[in-house]
């Protein structure tokens, strides 16, 4: 049975004109979304009238009261009439909406909050030096004007005592639509969502001071920044957080006049979601697809699946390239060349990243000297109440040496060819050489349970994880042949036959072409199992079934979704994974030295194919902390 349609409200043919308050309510409704909302459009216009400070305060979550003063141009008393007036606007010069140079435009935020809200509008115009008589600029500058909207009605103009520039206050939001007060969430929920879009627009204009007060509380307080990089990065700091300001990396570059600059995280420093992701279009902070997906490719396999890098993007283009008129918030826009952006962002990330080199994150030693203090906070008393046993000092004489014969067991051979031929290798087969301390990674000294090299610089300890980091030399290595030509292979004297599921195997067949590039040379052997006949040189004496297999895996998991160079990378991740030198694996001193060199030499060694970090550095500064030395 059909639903019953409901009657028309009207007569069949019948239009009427809707009155100025309804056309406002609704205009409110796609511009006025929860409080939040409100304060994006007060601070926005704040900022376009060339505001140096700016203060918010709210009240119940935003709905019961919003107040936001500026220091800014403030206006007269012609312009304050207008702009309680729908798309009544000074920001679109000459009606171009292909040139828009400044934070708001539409002429509808006033006048859609004074529909739902008591709007109250204080003013005082600063004296414009020339131009003028005398007086007229003295009274001007001396007269300030009030205006009142409640609900839709429009109040006369009137003198007030105001400073220079302008306060807006907001009172009762959606008194005039109490259906969307169902709609607002808890009031701290909406404090948060207020101290988010203001840090966002904060975070656009470093050198504006801003201050967010909600109910008694100054949740925000950030004073002016200083010009370029340095105070931006101050701003950035004090709203992500110190991990990311010891953490992050310069970005400037410019292509094709699209400009892009900020800050990046190492990919080390990750979360698991996008909140610490922040994005900037001519000053306008906004939430673009293009930009969160090429962000995404810029870190590829740098960061684990499932966690995402911290970063604040800033992109400066002419207006007339992009189109901010998509939506009634603003918070979405239309690049005119969304394939150079996205170049852009990949090309630039990726360059920042590499020339960072081997360096991890500064919070991953940190992590490590507070799990260490904890665990060693106290210990359990035993269990038949008898004294706890004194624990005895550790005297070098009486220890046994760092490197015993056992050490010289030898590893894997890609190891061995990892390496080129150079000074500081010949010179790695010291035992401990002393000059390797001044070294970024330092000298190694001992190794651990057969998997976690300890080094020694002149002002800290290194721990490598020395699987993690071999695995992304292993990995950088096969990525370089590739972009070279192809990977160097070797033939097994007898072919290694694996088999699977039928339609697993017509797979690899297909994909053989590809894996071929990569060295892996495999062909159909029936209809259930593949035989493969060349493996990678790299690789050495590999598991070729358990390679293969994984492989299988990768395949499956990146189907054809990706371009056949990101499809190729992600297989050289997991063949790199069985061609590293594994845990349990002793080491020579020479072995371990060579593998520091190494990763200094080569880009994003802080971190391994599955982006997990390859060494922690705790400072010796820190150590003598923990041991109450300082």
């Amino acid at each position: 049975m059909s639903a019953k349609v409901p009657s028309a409200p009207f007569p069949s043919g019948k239009v009427r004109q809707l009155s100025p308050e309804t056309i406002n309510r609704i205009a409110a409704g796609e511009v006025i979304e929860r409080p939040a909302s409100v304060v994006k459009e007060l601070v926005e216009n704040a900022i376009d009238a060339g505001a140096g400070a700016i203060e918010i305060v709210t009240a119940g979550g935003g709905l019961s009261l919003i107040r936001v003063t500026d220091d800014g141009t403030g206006m007269g008393a012609a312009d304050l009439r207008l702009a309680i007036e729908r798309h009544a606007t000074s920001k679109l010069v000459d009606e171009d909406l292909f040139n828009i140079a400044t934070l708001g435009f539409r002429g509808e935020a006033l006048p859609s909050i004074g529909s739902i809200a008591t709007l109250s509008i204080r003013t005082r115009q600063r004296a414009v030096a020339g131009g003028q008589p005398e007086r007229q600029r003295e009274d001007q500058d001396r007269i300030g004007l009030e205006i009142v909207v409640d609900r839709g009605a429009r109040g006369e103009i009137r003198p007030a005592a105001a400073n220079p520039g302008t306060s807006v206050e907001v009172r009762d939001l959606f008194s005039a639509t109490p259906a969307r007060l169902k709609f607002m969430k808890s009031e701290r929920a909406e404090n948060i969502a207020i101290a988010e879009t203001v840090k966002r627009l904060a975070m656009a204009h470093p050198g504006i001071a801003i201050s967010l007060t909600t109910g008694e509380r100054a949740g925000l307080v950030l004073p002016a920044g200083g010009e370029g990089a340095d105070g931006l990065l101050k701003r950035l700091g004090r709203i992500m957080g110190r991990e990311f300001l010891d953490d992050a990396l310069a970005l400037d570059g410019e292509r094709d006049g699209i400009r892009i600059s900020g800050f990046a995280g190492l990919p080390t420093l990750h979360r698991q979601d996008t909140a610490l992701q922040f994005l900037f279009v001519n000053g306008r902070p906004v939430r673009d697809r293009l930009i969160l997906g090429a962000l995404r490719a810029a870190y590829g396999d740098l960061v684990p699946k499932g966690r995402h890098p911290l970063a604040a993007l800033f992109f400066t283009l002419d207006p007339r390239e992009v189109d901010v008129n998509v939506h009634p918030t603003k918070a979405e826009v239309r690049f005119r060349d969304a394939g150079a952006v996205r170049s852009l962002i990949i090309g630039g990330l990726r360059s920042t990243l590499e020339n960072a080199g081997h360096r991890a994150s500064v919070a991953g030693g940190a992590r490590t000297l507070e799990t260490l203090a904890q665990s060693g906070m106290a210990s359990p008393a035993p269990a038949n109440g008898a004294r706890p046993q004194t624990v005895q000092a550790w005297h070098p004489a009486s220890a046994p040496r760092p490197y015993s014969a056992g050490f010289a067991e030898a590893m894997q051979a890609p190891f061995d060819g990892l390496l080129a031929p150079s000074a500081d290798t010949r010179a790695a087969t010291e035992p401990q050489p002393e000059n390797f301390r001044a070294r970024p990674l330092g000298a190694a000294r001992a190794q651990l349970h057969e998997t976690y090299i300890v080094a020694e610089t002149e002002t800290s300890v290194i721990i490598v994880d020395q699987h993690a980091a071999h695995e992304r030399l292993v990995y950088e290595r096969m990525k370089a042949m590739l972009a070279n030509g192809g990977v160097t292979r070797q033939g097994l004297l007898i072919p290694e036959i694996i088999e699977m599921e039928a339609d697993e195997a017509a797979l690899l067949a297909d994909c053989s072409h590809e894996l071929a590039e990569l060295g892996l040379v495999l062909e159909p052997f029936g209809p259930g199992a593949v035989a493969v006949r060349e493996v990678p040189a790299l690789l050495g004496d590999t598991d070729v079934q358990g390679l293969v297999r994984d492989l299988l895996s990768s395949v499956l998991a990146e189907g054809g979704t990706k371009p056949l160079r990101e499809r190729l990378e992600a297989v050289c991740a997991s063949m790199a994974c069985h061609g590293s030198v594994r845990a349990g694996r002793r080491l020579m001193p020479a072995e371990m030295n060579a593998l520091l060199r190494e990763m200094e030499a080569t880009p994003l060694a802080g971190q391994c194919n599955h982006g997990r970090p390859t060494y922690v550095e705790l400072k010796r500064t820190d150590i003598e902390r923990l041991f109450g030395r300082s």
